[in-house]
């Protein structure tokens, strides 16, 4: 399988790294320009209420769209670690492995990375340990027009959004047991998955 291009995404769904499976490495667009409302700086999580999106807020997000996702600075002025770690202690605190990853993840969000760029990519390498994947991930140097990628290079660079996130085709993971409610939910961060299953989450990927 030829190597696969995303876009940096925080705390991914599941489907990002069920697309990765076979694949030669993982590349990660640098040179594309931010776009509100993606999976760059929002998760989907399962809570009582129901699937709740977690944001991190961009510095200047009125005019984010003109900058470089790489270049996109994180606003600590608003106190979202917070209130993005009370929120996953109140949806999973009581699964099987949330105090499993807890510290970890915490570690992660206490550096106070200053780019998102580089916050989604400290997630994403806790991830692969996490999941096993053991993938080269690189770099891109120039931006590739979609109708220019490469053959060996499979393009997935918006393939998901949160708006799509309950399309059946856009999940490739097998179902598992959920916290809240009796129907499976697709398209949820890569974190529901984990604090649930532990371990033995990489199984549930193909």
């Amino acid at each position: 399988m030829p190597a696969v291009l995303f876009e940096s995404q925080y705390n991914p769904p599941t489907a990002f790294f069920s697309a990765l499976l076979g694949a030669d490495a993982l590349w990660l667009e640098t040179q594309d320009h931010y776009h509100k409302q993606t999976y760059r700086n929002r998760c989907l999580i399962l809570t009582a209420q129901g699937v709740q999106a977690l944001t991190v807020p961009v510095i200047d997000g009125n005019r984010s769209e003109k900058v470089l996702t790489s270049a996109i600075e994180i606003d600590y002025r608003q106190n979202w670690v917070h209130r993005h770690w009370r929120t996953l202690q109140t949806a999973y605190g009581g699964t099987p492995y949330f105090e499993y990853y807890a510290d970890y993840l915490h570690d992660i969000y206490a550096q106070k990375l200053p780019h998102l760029f580089e916050l989604n990519t400290a997630l994403l390498h806790f991830y692969f340990r996490c999941l096993r994947l053991r993938l080269p991930i690189h770099l891109t140097t120039e931006y590739l027009p979609p109708a220019t990628t490469p053959t060996l290079l499979l393009d997935r660079r918006d393939w998901l959004t949160p708006k799509a996130a309950a399309e059946p085709d856009r999940t490739s993971g097998q179902p598992y047991t959920q916290s809240f409610g009796k129907d499976f939910v697709p398209g949820l961060s890569i974190l529901d998955l984990l604090f649930m299953q532990g371990p033995a989450a990489g199984s549930f990927l193909a």
